[in-house]
Order: C-alpha cells, then sequence, then structure tokens
C-alpha cells in the first residue's frame, strides 16, 4: 500500500502532484511519502506489540538522514552497517541502545567508535571478528554486547545477489561453530554474548523461509539452555518483500501471525531489522523524456534517469512498474507499442524496463515505483552525472530533503598534480 495515486489522468503524491513536483525541483528527482513511511512502520510495530519487538530500521535501504530522523524519533532503532552509517545514527540522536551493528568487514576504528557509543549490540560474522573485537574492548576497558550471527542455511527463495543464509553464502557461522563459541565464551571474556543473529535474504514474499531459521534458531537456544547457558536475545533481521510488480507479498500483520507462536515460545527480546518493507514502496523516482526512437525491430524511450541512479534493474534484472505522470488520452494498451525504457549512460545495461507498454512522448514524465529503497543509497556518478535530488511530501507541503549535485560537486574532493 501507499500514497501514490492518479486523480483523474495525474499521478499524486498524497496531495501533491507528481509533474509540479518534477517542474519545481527538475529531474531526475526521488519523491518520498511521509505517510506511506510511516503507515508501514506502525503496521509492523503494532503487528509485533505483543512481545515488544525492537524494530531497528536498515539503514542502507535508505539513508537520507531526514528519513532516519522520522522513524527514530517515532521511536525507531537503527540497524547500521559501516561506520558512516553510526555516524548518521549520532546525526539524528539515535540511542545508542537501539543500535544493532552488522558487516562482515568491521574495521578497528568502526568498532572502537560504536563501543564508546555503547550500542545495544554487534552482530559478530566470525571468529576472527570475534578476536578482534575482544582484544578491542579490553584496550578500551569495556564490554560490549555481541550476538552471534547464525547461518541457519535456509533458502529464501529470492534472487542470489540477496540471499545471505545459506552455507555457501559469506555471512554468519554454521550451528556446530555459534556453539563452540557460546560453550567456550571464557576465551572472549571482555565481550557479553547475548544473543543470536540471522538475516536470511532481502525481498522475501513468503514466511516459510523464516520459519525454517526460526525452527533452526530455537533448537540451538534451546541447546544451549540445557547446557545453562541462556540466552537474551534473538534478532530475526528483516528483509519482507514488498510489490514490484505481480508479487503477492505477506503483510506485517499476516507475517506476525505465522512467526509469533514461534517466538514467544522462546521468550526472549525479538528484534527485528526490516527497510525495503518500510521504504520501498514510499518512494518514486520521477524523469523525463528526453527522446522517444524508433528502429526497424525496437522502440526505445530515452529518459534523463539511468542506472547511476537505479541500479536494481541493471543488477538484479529486477523490475519496477513504469507509469506516465499525466496518462494520454490514447493510453489504451492496443495501441501502443512495446519500448525499453533506458537512460543515456553508455552501457547496454542501461535501462530502467524493458518491453514495456507506455505512452508517452518527449519532455513527458515518467515514474518509476517503489524506487524507495536500494535506490538513491546504491547511485553513483557514474559518467559524470551529479546525484538526484530527493523530496518528502507530508500531505499538501513537499521538502527538500537533499539537494541536486552541480557539476561542482563532481570534483570538489579531486586534486590536479
Amino acid at each position: 500500500m501507499h500514497y501514490f495515486k492518479y486523480k483523474g489522468k495525474t499521478l499524486f503524491c498524497e496531495n501533491i502532484s507528481v509533474a509540479k513536483l518534477m517542474d519545481k525541483y527538475g529531474t531526475p528527482l526521488f519523491i518520498y511519502s511521509q505517510k506511506t513511511i510511516l503507515d508501514h512502520f506502525n503496521k509492523l510495530k503494532k503487528a509485533f506489540s505483543s512481545i515488544d519487538a525492537l524494530i531497528c530500521y536498515s539503514v542502507k535501504v535508505n539513508s537520507n538522514i531526514c528519513i532516519l530522523n522520522l522513524l527514530t524519533k517515532k521511536g525507531s532503532g537503527l540497524d547500521i552497517v559501516s561506520g558512516g552509517e553510526l555516524f548518521l545514527a549520532k546525526q539524528v540522536g539515535c540511542p545508542g541502545k537501539k543500535i544493532v551493528y552488522a558487516s562482515v568487514g568491521k574495521t578497528d576504528k568502526e568498532i572502537k567508535d560504536a563501543i564508546n557509543y555503547e550500542i545495544l549490540m554487534f552482530n559478530v560474522e566470525s571468529i576472527p571478528e570475534l578476536k578482534r573485537m575482544n582484544r578491542i574492548a579490553r584496550q578500551l576497558k569495556k564490554k560490549p554486547k555481541v550476538a552471534l550471527r547464525f547461518n541457519p542455511n535456509v533458502d529464501a527463495k529470492t534472487h542470489k545477489y540477496i540471499t545471505t543464509g545459506k552455507k555457501e553464502n559469506k555471512f554468519g557461522m554454521d550451528e556446530e561453530t555459534v556453539k563452540k563459541l557460546i560453550l567456550n565464551n571464557q576465551d572472549y571474556s571482555y565481550l557479553d554474548i547475548v544473543g543470536l543473529h540471522m538475516h536470511i535474504g532481502s525481498q522475501i514474499t513468503q514466511s516459510s523461509p523464516y520459519i525454517n531459521a526460526i525452527k533452526n534458531a530455537a533448537r540451538l537456544i534451546n541447546f544451549l539452555k540445557k547446557q545453562g547457558i541462556a540466552l537474551k536475545y534473538l534478532n530475526i533481521g528483516g528483509g519482507l518483500g514488498i510489490i514490484y510488480d505481480k508479487e503477492k507479498p505477506q503483510t506485517a500483520k499476516a507475517f506476525a501471525k505465522k512467526v509469533l507462536p514461534l517466538l514467544k515460545k522462546l521468550k526472549l527480546k525479538i528484534i527485528l531489522e526490516p527497510g525495503r518493507f518500510i521504504v520501498g514502496n514510499a518512494g518514486i523516482l520521477a524523469s523525463k523524456v528526453t527522446y522517444v526512437k524508433e528502429t526497424r525491430t525496437k522502440k526505445f524511450i530515452i529518459v534523463d534517469a539511468a542506472m547511476n541512479d537505479l541500479l536494481r534493474p541493471s543488477l538484479y534484472g529486477a523490475y519496477h512498474n513504469i507509469m506516465p505522470v499525466v496518462k494520454s488520452a490514447n493510453n489504451k494498451q492496443k495501441s501502443i507499442k512495446k519500448a525499453d525504457v533506458v537512460g543515456p549512460i553508455c552501457e547496454s545495461g542501461d535501462f530502467l524496463g524493458k518491453d514495456r507498454l507506455i505512452n508517452v512522448e518527449e519532455s513527458e514524465g515518467i515514474a518509476v515505483f517503489a524506487a524507495g529503497a536500494y535506490a538513491f543509497s546504491m547511485s553513483s556518478n557514474y559518467n559524470s552525472r551529479p546525484r538526484a535530488a530527493e523530496v518528502l511530501v507530508r500531505g499538501s507541503r513537499d521538502y527538500l530533503i537533499r539537494k541536486r549535485e552541480t557539476y561542482k560537486d563532481l570534483i570538489n574532493k579531486e586534486i590536479i598534480v
């Protein structure tokens, strides 16, 4: 569900026309609906209210500090994966006790900074990381909380690039390794090993992979309990899918109904790390048509947005629904020729959508839906293209939350020698 709707033939974000925003701020332009963001967060919070779960929004999905501020002020914690994301968390005043820190490659400085900020816990991915963290904690004379990332070897039934819970993935540790580490925790006396963490993938539309993963984690937790070790936390990660095309993902309520019976039996503090579920459908990428090119074999709609703005179609072959900002009078599909929607970048992989039935002409606008997640956060300056502006809509008001980059921004860190 989202608040991008047509009123007549014109697309609106909440109460503001997308065409008006394009005229005001230019294109390419990311437009976010505040109501959609908060509705999705509140639905998840309500669905898990019976166990008072801690919801930590996944910063990597969309790291604009306005969005982070919006969520933290509503009680969200943050799931971070880098020193830069810890910096952003500090900028919006997120309390350390509501921050969890993953990543397979944390550096000494990143670990020190997070310990000093007294984050809730680290999600530790490997034995070398555990050893390093123990050494740094000893130096700082502090005892940070740690959850071991358990790889449950579960197929999340999603794209291979965003599956993270199978034994061949780089993330986490297998069951036997986790057992040995916890049973021999005296080797890590400067760390407080208090929980398990798992994250099996992203854009997961079924509950069965979660159920299998939680059952595997429960077996491990119960084994440790019999050995006299009672963990306090289970972090089940994120990955809840959204609608891009014809997917039928579970609602927050339906997901909770399936997993809560399992989680309640464990009697642990539960942490979730949603990202895409909260912001994915809360954003669109608005772009203007530069040319319409027809060859003997193909029609191309060339727009001013490109793979540097939205990488997912090129990287994953991901599908995003693409619609005109203003529908034309002859927008009946029978009279429309299929076209590839492409950008100006010098790569054949530079496309936003292929074989789409969309009727637009030069200078008209298109909207790429479900562009709130893994869109701007994965954008780049490839082909020396300044990155897009971002706008937040709140009812009938709009706010610029990131200025459009200029050509000068492209070189402001460079030095000629």
